[in-house]
């Protein structure tokens, strides 16, 4: 016998009809301060990269040149994109194709579904992005920053 009620749970179907269309997380994550963070947009194109990589921008000083790892999406390598970069002191660098498993990011992304999303239904895109910035804020509290061995 099981401990758990047997009660039926409520899920909705991966294909169910989204009134509200979907929405996305645009994450970054910081790989020397061990610290997650990102935008939440209604698309995911050029313009909405460009809005994530001024967010990174503001987290550190200009003068700081910064590495940002990324997959080859279309979106990331725009001439827009690429002029943004270059006036901002910043380097993109792109992993091989179907090796999304080498950006340090990927692991978190799967970390963020099963804490704050899985076996949950959101009554609003609000109500889920304050889910998702829950689990990011006890988990940026929660880290261990990267430490030079001497």
């Amino acid at each position: 016998m099981d401990w758990a009620p047997q009660k039926k749970v409520r899920r909705l179907p991966a294909s169910y009809t989204r009134p509200h269309k979907t929405r996305y997380l645009l994450g970054a994550y910081d790989v020397r301060r061990d610290e997650l963070f990102g935008i939440f947009r209604r698309h995911q194109t050029w313009v909405e990269f460009i809005e994530l990589l001024a967010d990174i921008r503001r987290r550190y000083p200009f003068k700081e040149r910064l590495h940002i790892v990324l997959d080859n999406r279309k979106s990331h390598d725009r001439p827009p994109v690429l002029e943004y970069v270059r006036q901002h002191n910043m380097r993109l660098v792109f992993i091989p194709f179907y090796s999304s498993w080498l950006n340090w990011i990927e692991c978190h992304f799967t970390a963020i579904r099963k804490f704050a999303l899985s076996g949950r239904y959101f009554p609003s895109h609000r109500a889920q992005n304050a889910a998702i910035r829950t689990y990011l804020n006890y988990r940026n509290q929660a880290r261990q920053p990267f430490r030079k061995r001497h």
